[in-house]
């Protein structure tokens, strides 16, 4: 897809966007809580079994006779191997406001657990209750660790408990849990985006239909919007068949004022032509040489509004091969004392978007021109450019034409040899009948050495 296209404003593309956006930050966002509210889980659970520990601890402690503070003999053998992961300690706090060891586990070896700062602080303001906290330990590995303060019998001081074990275990479960949940998440999201382009695409499909039926009928495959439609678009089918038939009926007018119009001017000058003839002189000469040419501007700015009035319409399809056949076989006749032979070419399925009255004039007119001023030889080609627009050129082996005169040839009336027959009409008309169709003329050198006219024109479907 081009960056213009992707600029262009898209119902479908705002749906899946909006729809897609929204479903993906409420996945993000249910996801960051999951593996929070995991997280915090495990920890919880964590905490537990340091809790557990530290009432051990508390419950069995106890003070010898010499005042020497006795803890109990554990059964978990992890905090009787050195540095396995899981420590405990018994504490006082120390005048200097760091704690002092009092006891510790064989896990510990010769270390000691680290605190923060404030912990005494904390502990004072919460005689009691535990404060949990994440440190070091004695190999650098995180530990989660709990401290709580209590009085023994027999000792004035206070002591804090204090037991820690190493949150590795617990950190590895939530990145697992993280990953599975990021994956498994990703793939809904990516499933919920699929749904919503399918959703919408089915959704808007009565529309696309619509489209396809309106260009059918621009292109002359149908006369009117034909198909069922829901709630929704049902007004505005109704609405385009009205449109249509207005417009139709609009055209219709148009040459029926054409015909009347051209009617009433011909009626005249064919009087005026008539009398001018029989009556004879030097003022009747004046008034046919005035007619004449009156009646050739009539002719020119009928046909021209008659194409206009018919580009208008609803499109129609003419077969560009039928017509070149017809005309060829036609113009081969008129031109039989030059012996010239026209050499045609177009494809079966090739289709002008128009009348086949306005593709008679068209190619008429170019072929009966390089009829007239060939040596013998015209060709005829007609080939597709694109979906839309169809290329026919017309070139012959005759004189051609200067770039001069290639541009004095299209203006209304223009003769460049006055004994030749003819209204000087013809590429006149030619060019103005294409570009009332949105197409345009364009004269050249010929391959053949005469004068080449290209016409680019509009193609209907096959």
């Amino acid at each position: 897809m081009s960056m213009e296209a992707l600029r262009q404003p898209s119902l479908v593309r705002r749906l899946v966007i909006l729809a897609a956006g929204w479903s993906l930050a409420v996945l993000l966002v249910s996801a960051i809580v999951l593996a929070m509210l995991f997280q915090q889980a495990a920890i919880r659970r964590f905490d537990q079994g340091l809790s557990e520990l530290i009432d051990n601890l508390t419950a069995g402690t106890t003070i010898a006779d010499k005042g020497e503070v006795v803890a109990p003999a554990l059964t978990d053998l992890r905090a009787l191997r050195a540095f396995s992961g899981k420590y405990w300690q018994i504490a006082e706090p120390g005048k200097d406001g760091k704690l002092q060891v009092l006891v510790r586990s064989r896990s510990l070896w010769d270390s000691e657990l680290k605190a923060p700062a404030d912990i005494v602080t904390r502990l004072d303001a919460a005689p009691g209750r535990p404060v949990s906290y994440d440190t070091r330990g004695p190999l650098d590995e995180p530990l989660r660790a709990m401290a709580t303060q209590a009085k023994l019998p027999n000792r004035a001081a206070p002591v804090i408990f204090m037991a820690a074990e190493d949150r590795s275990p617990v950190d590895r479960d939530v990145r697992g849990f993280i990953t599975a949940t990021a994956v498994a998440f990703l793939l809904l999201g990516v499933g919920m985006i699929a749904a919503v382009v399918i959703q919408v695409r089915v959704g808007l499909n009565p529309l696309f239909a619509l489209r396809r039926e309106v260009a059918a009928v621009r292109r002359g495959k149908a006369e009117r919007v034909q198909q069922a439609y829901p709630t929704e678009l049902s007004p505005l089918a109704d609405e385009l068949n009205a449109l249509m038939a207005h417009n139709q009926e609009v055209v219709e007018r148009q040459r029926t004022h054409v015909g009347n119009l051209a009617h009433a001017l011909k009626t005249p000058l064919s009087v005026m032509l008539t009398e001018a003839r029989q009556t004879g002189g030097a003022l009747a000469d004046i008034v046919e040489t005035q007619a004449e040419a009156m009646r050739r501007q009539v002719d020119h700015h009928l046909r021209r509004a008659r194409a206009a009035a018919r580009t208008q319409g609803s499109g129609e399809r003419t077969s560009v091969a039928d017509v070149l056949d017809e005309l060829s076989r036609t113009l081969e006749r008129i031109f039989q004392d030059k012996g010239v032979e026209i050499d045609w070419d177009a494809e079966d399925d090739l289709y002008f978007l128009g009348e086949r009255q306005d593709l008679l004039e068209l190619a008429g007119n170019a072929m009966e021109n390089a009829g007239k001023w060939c040596s013998g030889r015209v060709r005829v080609r007609a080939i597709p450019t694109s979906a839309e627009r169809l290329k026919l050129s017309i070139e012959d082996d005759g004189p051609g034409l200067t770039e001069a005169e290639r541009e004095e040839v299209v203006q209304r009336g223009a003769r460049l040899d006055e004994n030749a027959p003819g209204s000087g009409l013809g590429l006149s008309i030619v060019d103005e009948l294409a570009r009332a169709y949105g197409g345009s003329l364009r004269l050249g050198e010929a391959r053949l050495g005469g004068l080449l006219v290209e016409l680019d024109l509009p193609r209907a479907e096959a």
